[in-house]
C-alpha cells in the first residue's frame, strides 16, 4: 500500500487512457476499411476505502453520511457504434451493401465456422461459389429454380450444351439471377441476412467478421431461415449491388476525443509527479 493514494490514482488513471488512447487509434486506422465500426472507450471509479460508515438517523439525533476515499479509475468497457457506414458505389457487380438491418452470414469451407460481417466485397472463386476476401463462401438459398436448400450459394453448374453464362446480377431481395446466352434468365441463388437482438455482444474476429452469435442473441434461431432471414423483408435491410458499406468512423469525434484522452493522460502524469514531490518531502522529514 502507498504513502499517499494519489499515487496509485495517479497510476490507475494512466493505465486507464492509455488504453482509451488505443481505442481512438484503432478507430482512426481503419477510416478507411470496409463496414468497420468504431468504438469507445468509457470509464468507471475503482472501490473506495470507507473511513466511515453511512447510518441512519435515530430518535436523538440525524442520519450520518459515508465518508470515502476513491482509489482511482478502471476501464468501465469498450463499446461499439454499430450505426451504418455511408454506402459508396464501386461498380463492380459482386460488391454488396446491405441498406439497413442484417448481417451476412459466410462459412470458413476448412472447417464448417460460421461468421457475420457487413463486408460485402465478394466475388465468384473458380468453383463458382461466391466468397469474400478470405475464401469463406456466402450463405443463403441455393440448389434450383426457385432456390430452397441453404447452404454455400454457388452458381448453377449444369448448364445445356452450348448454353453460355454471360452475366449475373443481383436483386434488392438477394435474388442472384442469371442470364444465359439462349436469352433466358433463372433464379438460381438468394442471399439471407441474419439480425441479432444485441449486437454489441458480437466477438470481432478480425477481417470485418465476427462471432459470437448465441451471446449476441440471433433473431429467428442460430441458423438461417428460409422464411424469416430474407433481405428487404421482416426489419431486414435491402442489398445494394454495385456498392460496399464504408467505415462508420467519424474523424472529427475522433480527433476531438484524442484531445481529451491526451490532456487527461497529461493530468495524470502531473498528479505522479506531485505525489513523488510530497513523498519526497516526507522521507526528507528527519535529517
Amino acid at each position: 500500500m502507498p504513502l499517499i493514494g494519489t499515487l496509485t490514482s495517479g497510476v490507475s488513471a494512466l493505465r486507464s487512457f492509455t488504453k482509451g488512447l488505443e481505442v481512438i487509434g484503432n478507430n482512426i486506422a481503419n477510416v478507411n476499411t470496409t463496414a468497420y465500426k468504431s468504438n469507445q472507450a468509457s470509464f468507471a471509479d475503482s472501490f473506495s476505502n470507507t473511513l466511515r460508515g453511512a447510518a441512519p438517523s435515530t430518535g436523538t439525533g440525524s442520519n450520518q453520511s459515508a465518508m470515502q476515499v476513491g482509489t482511482g479509475v478502471t476501464l468501465g468497457g469498450i463499446s461499439t457504434n454499430f450505426t451504418q457506414g455511408s454506402v459508396s458505389s464501386t461498380g463492380r457487380g459482386t460488391d454488396l451493401a446491405i441498406s439497413g438491418n442484417g448481417y451476412f452470414i459466410v462459412k470458413n469451407p476448412t472447417d464448417s465456422t460460421l461468421y457475420a460481417t457487413r463486408a460485402g466485397e465478394f466475388r465468384w472463386d473458380d468453383k463458382g461459389y461466391l466468397v469474400n476476401q478470405q475464401g469463406y463462401r456466402v450463405q443463403g438459398l441455393t440448389g434450383g429454380t426457385p432456390p430452397e436448400t441453404l447452404g454455400d450459394i454457388q452458381l448453377d453448374q449444369e448448364l445445356d450444351e452450348g448454353v453460355q453464362r454471360q452475366s449475373v446480377s443481383f436483386d434488392e431481395s438477394g435474388n442472384i439471377i442469371e442470364f444465359y446466352s439462349d436469352g433466358t434468365t433463372a433464379t438460381t441463388n438468394q442471399l439471407l441476412l441474419k439480425n441479432f437482438e444485441d449486437p454489441s455482444a458480437l466477438t470481432k474476429e478480425g477481417n470485418n467478421m465476427y462471432s459470437g452469435f448465441e451471446a449476441a442473441g440471433p433473431v429467428n434461431g442460430a441458423t438461417l431461415d428460409s422464411t424469416n432471414d430474407l433481405p428487404n423483408q421482416g426489419g431486414l435491410g435491402k442489398i445494394q449491388s454495385g456498392a460496399l458499406e464504408l467505415s462508420n468512423v467519424d474523424l472529427t469525434e475522433e480527433f476531438a476525443n484524442m484531445i481529451t484522452a491526451q490532456r487527461s493522460f497529461q493530468a495524470s502524469s502531473r498528479l505522479v509527479t506531485v505525489s513523488d514531490t510530497v513523498l519526497e518531502d516526507i522521507v526528507n522529514l528527519k535529517r
